[in-house]
């Protein structure tokens, strides 16, 4: 038997910011943006390159869903990017504006830097060694 994770729901306050800065300031794709109706979209972005997982964009639906926009890991670390070039894809994400939370360091696994999205989500951006 194979599985994979196909995708993970990621709260967010409005579709289109989201996609905006998925594919503008991190490179994403826009894989899928599906009406279904009532408001509700069906939003699938990527890293380029990737072929297994994706996010999809939720946008929140309740109260309750709002409060967790950006806090969907209690304040840890929720996403973990990874990348074959680390120098060549944070220089270009510094330069488009993300804010990263601390310098670069390396760390016995490899390269890596926290960083938020436009939510306050944190993600680690990682070159494996």
């Amino acid at each position: 038997m194979k599985q994979k994770i196909g995708s993970l729901a990621l709260l967010v306050r409005d579709y289109d910011e989201a996609i905006a800065f998925y594919t503008q300031k991190l490179g994403f794709q826009l894989l899928e943006d599906t009406d279904l109706g009532g408001g509700k979209r069906w939003v699938l972005v990527a890293p380029p390159g990737s072929t297994e997982t994706s996010l999809l964009l939720a946008q929140a639906a309740s109260p309750e869903q709002e409060n967790a926009i950006g806090n969907q890991s209690g304040g840890r670390v929720f996403l973990f990017l990874h990348t074959d070039d680390f120098w060549r894809d944070y220089n270009d994400i510094k330069a488009s504006g993300i804010r990263f939370l601390e310098e670069p360091r390396t760390e016995p696994y490899g390269t890596v830097v926290v960083f938020e999205d436009l939510y306050g989500n944190k993600w680690d951006f990682i070159e494996l060694k």
